[in-house]
């Protein structure tokens, strides 16, 4: 084989390789319209999907791949590295923004610097050897924007101290973890003043992660605003505060020795 060079940044000189790819686009595109929606229960049955097309397309070279696999050498003993790595401060803001993509973190790293391994659809999080997290990959907007992975279980607390902040939180749709809580803020804006419905909508998520009753507090919402309630956040509270135990405290009692016990004890020593 003969190398050759082409120009950076002039797209037309990668043909040879740009129009397999091409192809293998439009045969997906050709089996979506034949499959006839674009809905996949999640992303392995969409990776399924993309497997068959490409063994179909496959299956046309088979024969000449049976000729080179018995001079095909072994894999290596290890898997090569299929991620880039980065060193990353975490920000006072309790996350760290990669590839154009603000990634929160828990509050307890602020100040630290983590090791991040980014791979296509997730990214790993080690703080020294640690592995702490694995957080899923965030895409920029097409507009060119900012993309966001929150979760507000990292953030909760800072809101707790600034409930106002929700107001103008440029993250703010996708920190709510389920289609009811943004029901809920536009329903308490929509009766309350700003302030009143922002302390409201804090207290919603605390609710969720204290308690740990997200789905169950998401049914509730919905319930209560499709009968056309306000929501009221202590009684709320108080339908999932931690059940009440009847276990009575057992009473210790403690027999204490009379004093006059270690004078006999010492009298004996000075008999001895």
């Amino acid at each position: 084989m003969m190398p050759t060079r082409n120009n950076r940044g002039i797209a037309h000189e990668n043909g040879t390789i740009e129009s397999a790819h091409g192809h293998l686009k439009k045969a997906i595109e050709d089996a979506l319209l034949l499959r006839g929606t674009r809905r996949f229960d999640d992303l392995d049955a969409y990776r399924r999907f993309v497997d068959e097309v490409v063994g179909r397309r496959n299956r046309r070279n088979s024969k000449r791949l049976d000729i080179e696999r018995p001079s095909l050498l072994a894999l290596p003993a290890h898997r090569t590295s299929d991620y880039e790595e980065k060193l990353l401060t975490v920000t006072s803001r309790s996350g760290f923004t990669l590839r154009k993509v603000f990634y929160t973190v828990p509050s307890r790293l602020i100040g630290h610097r983590l090791r991040v391994r980014l791979f296509d659809d997730r990214l790993e999080c080690f703080l020294g050897s640690t592995q702490l997290m694995t957080l899923r990959r965030g895409r920029p907007q097409a507009n060119g924007k900012h993309g966001h992975v929150v979760d507000y279980r990292h953030v909760i607390h800072a809101l707790q101290r600034k409930p106002m902040a929700l107001l103008h939180l440029v993250y703010r749709d996708q920190l709510f973890p389920r289609r009811a809580f943004a029901r809920a803020f536009e329903a308490l804006l929509a009766k309350l003043t700003e302030r009143q419905a922002c302390r409201n909508m804090v207290g919603l998520l605390a609710l969720a992660h204290e308690r740990a009753c997200e789905a169950e507090l998401a049914e509730v919402i919905n319930a209560e605003l499709d009968a056309g309630r306000l929501l009221d956040l202590d009684a709320l509270r108080e339908r999932f505060k931690p059940p009440v135990t009847s276990t009575s405290i057992p009473e210790v009692v403690i027999a204490l020795t009379p004093l006059h016990v270690y004078d006999e004890l010492s009298a004996m020593g000075d008999v001895a």
